[in-house]
């Protein structure tokens, strides 16, 4: 079976993983939803409407209504590839959400996490 390009995934599929690798260390939606929402400048409510529909993950990215301009703070590796040198643009804001959840589930505080 060929491998799906990811943005082409829908984000009803992947958020709920997201959400999913948080909680396996303790931390919460409202959190996993906190991030996202610094990130896109999606709200909680468009959100979950979202993860009802069929959009997909690239669709997400590419209609973010506000996307924060202090995210290209977010530096470090996610699958042994540092986020800042993704030279692809959707493929960086994707790895720019891993990242922050994965410092979410490491523990990190919150005030640290969005760059404050």
């Amino acid at each position: 079976m060929p491998r799906m390009d990811v943005t082409e995934m829908p984000f009803a599929k992947l958020y709920p993983l997201l959400v999913a690798k948080a909680g396996k260390k303790g931390r919460g939606r409202g959190e996993v939803d906190q991030l996202t929402a610094w990130l896109t400048g999606y709200t909680a409510e468009e959100l979950a409407r979202l993860e009802q529909s069929d959009v997909s993950y690239g669709d997400f990215f590419r209609n973010a209504p506000a996307l924060n301009p202090r995210r290209t703070l977010i530096t470090g590796k996610i699958c042994g590839v540092r986020v800042e040198k993704i030279e692809d643009p959707l493929m960086r804001e994707i790895r720019y959400l891993d990242k922050l959840v994965d410092e979410l589930a490491k523990g990190r505080a919150m005030e640290k996490i969005l760059r404050k």
